[in-house]
């Protein structure tokens, strides 16, 4: 597989990578085997990280642990996040798991704003340089002073207080989770659709929400409908562990599991939901909908439900009708469409 612009970045720079070094951010394994040394590869992808088993001297990590590393690393490399709140954090990471002495990478495109990026460098690193620029990005590196304030995850949990269709919601958010700081319009539809489409009939469980962010839709429907089951699964690290912490807030009944696409998912559902991701980084994707798409139907129970929200541009009525034979719209405004499908 070809590796993304800034992963081609840092193999131009190797040589700036001395002793035992970190990688944050990793989207492709396959750099790890171009890269001299070892240490530690982290990424908050379930796939990526799924794909690094078979990464030899690297140890994996998924998403932002709270313990410190055993050992302290020379070099930490930080590929760019999509929001600034997770470059932050990022850049946090790296400095509690550097030793004295080591320095920051700060690598990322130019269209994913990696000069404002290398201004919050500054913040946190003296005298950030560029090193270099190519593939359309560019490489900055600063040496960190001796302090190493440890890393602490929870500094960055916010909740997020709405109320969707005469439910109360609490949202646990952390930083790089999908909609922060708001419920997504498009989630905000499709939830509404599902009260006025149901009305007071029980909803058919158990529930999948796929792609599941912070756990919003699966906090709805088990209030709405208390003891209502509902799993969720998304690929982000830090979604998952914010929707189980809405769950828990909520006292949510279902399970929250981190999975690429539908491959962790084993269980068979009345009812599956979902605001799935249309954009791998800042590209638009449809892959993760289209695998989905072809994958549900092993998922659904004789007679189970597909209803989803989508953007009104993407192509997704005539793939759920090639998946699942049929499809409806139960509802829609100027820029989102409520799909569903019954098999």
């Amino acid at each position: 597989m070809s590796l993304p612009n800034s992963h081609e970045a840092l193999l131009r720079v190797r040589d700036q990578l001395s002793g035992r070094v970190a990688l944050i951010g990793i989207s492709e394994p396959s750099l790890l085997g171009q890269l001299p040394g070892s240490g530690l590869a982290m990424t908050d992808q379930w796939g990526c990280y799924s794909r690094m088993a078979e990464s030899g001297p690297w140890e994996r990590v998924f998403g932002y642990p709270a313990a410190p590393v055993a050992e302290p690393v020379s070099t930490a490399v930080v590929f760019l996040a999509k929001s600034k709140a997770e470059i932050v954090w990022r850049l946090k990471l790296a400095v509690s798991w550097l030793g004295e002495g080591g320095s920051i990478l700060l690598i990322g495109e130019k269209r994913e704003g990696i000069a404002s990026a290398a201004r919050l460098l500054a913040d946190i690193a003296p005298s950030p340089g560029k090193i270099d620029s190519a593939r359309h990005c560019q490489v900055w590196r600063a040496p960190v002073g001796s302090s190493r304030p440890p890393f602490d995850p929870d500094q960055a949990l916010r909740w997020l207080e709405d109320t969707v269709a005469g439910v109360p919601l609490r949202i646990a958010q952390l930083p790089g989770t999908f909609s922060a700081d708001r419920i997504d319009d498009g989630t905000r539809l499709l939830l509404e659709s599902l009260d006025s489409s149901f009305g007071q009939s029980q909803l058919r469980g158990p529930v999948l929400d796929f792609a599941c962010g912070c756990g919003v839709i699966g906090a709805w429907l088990g209030q709405r409908q208390p003891g209502l089951v509902v799993d969720g699964v998304d690929s982000q690290a830090q979604a998952v562990e914010a929707a189980r912490l809405t769950y828990q807030a909520a006292d949510i009944a279902g399970s929250i599991m981190p999975s690429d696409g539908l491959s962790d998912v084993s269980g068979r559902y009345g009812l599956v939901v979902s605001n799935p991701p249309f954009h791998t980084g800042v590209k638009t994707d449809y892959s993760v909908a289209s695998e989905f798409f072809s994958r549900l139907r092993s998922h659904l129970q004789p007679g189970g439900r597909l209803v989803l929200v989508a953007n009104r541009f993407l192509p997704y009525p005539d793939l759920i009708k090639t998946a699942l034979g049929n499809c409806i719209t139960l509802a829609e405004n100027k820029r989102f469409c409520v799909y569903q499908s019954q098999i």
